[in-house]
């Protein structure tokens, strides 16, 4: 009777610790949305950054383009003398 009862707890020792290392669908889920969420994040830092740097060249193009025309103003200026 002893050898079938521990026999019997062997089996289900390892049926359970078997069956408790199998991931399950929602840690799967769960994986993919913090991916996602991380994706995210990321995709939105680099779109700041893209966004800050285009001000920053709107920005000197707009200096330039207001020096070009002061010079030309004064190019003019200059010829009318």
């Amino acid at each position: 009777m002893k050898k079938v009862l521990l026999s019997l707890a062997l089996v289900a020792f390892l049926g359970l610790s078997l069956n408790s290392c199998r991931e399950t669908k929602e840690e799967k889920v769960e994986d993919q949305i913090e991916e996602a969420v991380e994706e995210t994040e990321d995709a939105m830092e680099d779109a700041g950054e893209a966004i800050e740097d285009a001000v920053d060249d709107a920005g000197d193009a707009a200096e330039d383009a207001a020096d070009d025309m002061e010079d030309a103003v004064d190019d003019g200026a200059d010829a009318a003398e």
